[in-house]
C-alpha cells in the first residue's frame, strides 16, 4: 500500500511583518543577500507563500524593510543632554557598526535611497547640524559630506571584511602584509606611505573612521563660523574665488 507523503508542519503562532523581517535579517546575516528567497523564508518560518505575500510585496520590499529595521535602531535612539558633535559621532558610529555587522545594509541603502532608512540617517544628521548653527543654505552640502563619508567608509570596511572572510588571511595578517610592502617602498618616491607603514599594522578602523568624522565636523564649523564682520561664512560662498 502506498504511503501518503507528509506535509511539513505549519507554524501555530501568528505570522507578522515584524517576524518575517527578523527572519529575513537572520538569513541575510548568516548566508548573504543571494540566500534571501521567499522559499528560504517559508522553510525557516514553516509557512506558505501566501502568508508571506500577505505581509510583504516581494523580495525587494523585504530587503528594504530589513534595512529599515536595522537602521531604525541606530537613528531612533535619543541622546539627551549631549552636545551636537557627540550626537553626530554617535550616529555616525552607529551606522558604521550596523553596516559592518550587516554587510548587505550598505548596498541596500544606496540601491533605494528613498526608503526610511537613508531618510532617517539624513534627518538625524541634519538635525544635529542645525543645532551646530549650520545655516540652512549650507545644510545640504554639510549633511551630504557626512552621509557620503559614513556610507563610503563603512561600505569599504564591510567589503574588506567579506573579502578576508573568504580568504585564509585574517585582518592582522593582511595589515601586516600591506605594512611590510609599504616598508619596502622607496622613501624618496613615497615618503608618506613609507612613514605610515608602522601605524598601518596597529590602526583601529573605528578610531580612524571617527577621526575622519571629527575632521569633517571641524571643517563644517570652520566654514560656517561667524566672520570678523559678523556675517556667516557659508559652504557655498567659501568655494568661490
Amino acid at each position: 500500500m502506498a504511503t501518503k507523503s507528509r506535509r511539513a508542519p505549519r507554524r501555530s503562532d501568528a505570522l507578522s511583518r515584524d517576524v518575517i523581517v527578523k527572519a529575513a535579517i537572520e538569513i541575510l546575516d548568516a548566508e548573504g543577500e543571494d540566500a534571501l528567497t521567499l522559499r528560504a523564508l517559508t522553510v525557516r518560518l514553516t509557512t506558505g507563500y501566501g502568508a508571506i505575500y500577505h505581509h510583504v510585496a516581494d523580495r525587494n520590499d523585504l530587503l528594504g524593510a530589513a534595512t529599515d529595521h536595522v537602521i531604525a535602531r541606530v537613528v531612533s535612539d535619543d541622546v539627551p543632554d549631549v552636545e551636537p558633535q557627540q550626537a553626530l559621532r554617535a550616529i555616525a558610529l552607529g551606522v558604521f557598526d550596523a553596516i559592518v555587522t550587516h554587510p548587505w545594509v550598505g548596498a541596500q541603502l544606496i540601491r533605494e535611497p528613498w526608503r526610511p532608512a537613508l531618510m532617517g540617517i539624513c534627518e538625524s544628521i541634519s538635525e544635529q547640524l542645525l543645532a551646530l548653527d549650520v545655516p540652512q543654505e549650507a545644510l545640504s552640502d554639510s549633511a551630504g559630506a557626512l552621509v557620503n563619508y559614513i556610507l563610503g567608509v563603512a561600505g569599504q570596511n564591510s567589503a574588506n571584511a567579506r573579502a578576508l572572510a573568504g580568504s585564509k588571511m585574517d585582518r592582522s595578517a593582511f595589515l601586516a602584509t600591506v605594512a611590510a610592502q609599504w616598508a619596502q617602498l622607496d622613501p624618496a618616491e613615497y615618503p608618506n606611505m613609507y612613514r605610515a607603514a608602522p601605524q598601518l599594522r596597529e590602526h583601529d578602523d573605528r578610531e580612524q573612521f571617527l577621526a575622519g568624522i571629527d575632521l569633517i565636523l571641524a571643517g563644517i564649523e570652520t566654514v560656517n563660523r561667524q566672520g570678523t564682520d559678523g556675517s556667516t561664512v557659508s559652504l557655498e560662498n567659501s568655494s568661490r574665488p
